[in-house]
């Protein structure tokens, strides 16, 4: 009996090293890149009102988190204003690419216009920071590509997964899939997002713009991605999750105007899930 159990045992240990031996070790920062991140963060091309938003954001820890390296293709997936471009641009411009996935330029949105169009504006103005920024596409249409296959080292995407599912949850597979096609083997996919309670709906996910975990989870591994880590930077305990107006009740949008304001600006913006996935599976 001593010796089936001792036989069990090491069998366990066994299956044990084996089984992290195989895991996936979440990568690294060299000291000269996370140097350049850091400074990068600091630009002085960075609007002041931007900046403000750093201790919600939590840009350098973010990134490092992600391993984003000065020498990499970066996909920024809807970048909005420009937000993280601020940051990404100027990382990037000297011996990587920041290639921007907005919004299509020709949508029926006309929210989706104005933004492209404000975004364009941004890059224009500052050339000697952002003149090298190549402007790309991400819609639903699987035929459309965001760009070359397997070119691209990060694709990096922040706070938009409740739009994709507002839109359809075929349109967010398909965008899942595009983000796959587009990283190299061994690319890495980072995801910040508005963080619901487990269990929660998906029509809730739609109507509040806070997403499970387990959802997010499921779409990238569906895509091909495997989970490399999860970091709690972005994480903010103050946040409920449960307010009238969703996420868009707390800053920086402040949908309830100034009704109990100071205590929604006390609670700061949302709480964020921050997961960082592999290429592991090539589906395409």
């Amino acid at each position: 009996m001593l010796k089936m159990l001792v036989g069990a045992c090491a069998l366990s240990l066994a299956a044990s090293a084996l089984a992290q031996d195989t895991m996936i070790t979440p990568p690294q920062l060299s000291l000269e890149h996370q140097e350049s991140l850091r400074q990068s963060v600091g630009v002085s091309s960075r609007s002041i009102s931007n900046i403000l938003r750093d201790a919600h954001r939590n840009p350098e820890q973010t990134l490092a988190f992600f391993a984003v390296q000065p020498d990499h293709t970066v996909v920024e997936v809807w970048p909005g204003a420009g937000w993280y471009t601020e940051i990404l641009a100027p990382l990037l411009r000297e011996e990587g690419l920041l290639i921007a996935a907005h919004f299509d330029p020709d949508s029926e949105v006309e929210f989706f216009r104005n933004s492209r169009e404000r975004y364009q504006r941004l890059l224009t103005q500052r050339p000697r920071v952002y003149d090298r920024v190549q402007l790309a596409m991400l819609d639903y249409d699987p035929a459309h590509s965001i760009a070359e296959p397997a070119s691209a080292d990060r694709v990096l995407t922040f706070r938009n997964v409740h739009n994709w599912l507002a839109a359809g949850m075929d349109e967010t597979r398909a965008v899942f899939d595009k983000f796959h096609a587009v990283l190299k083997p061994g690319g890495m996919l980072g995801i910040v997002e508005h963080r619901a309670r487990p269990g929660t709906s998906l029509e809730d996910m739609i109507s509040s713009g806070y997403v499970t975990e387990e959802l997010v989870i499921e779409l990238a591994e569906q895509a091909g991605f495997s989970l490399v880590s999860r970091s709690a930077v972005n994480q903010n305990p103050q946040d409920s999750t449960d307010h009238p107006a969703g996420v868009w009740t707390l800053p920086p949008t402040l949908r309830l105007g100034d009704e109990n304001r100071s205590h929604y600006l006390a609670i700061g913006e949302s709480d964020r899930m921050t997961l960082l996935f592999v290429k592991t599976d090539d589906t395409d």
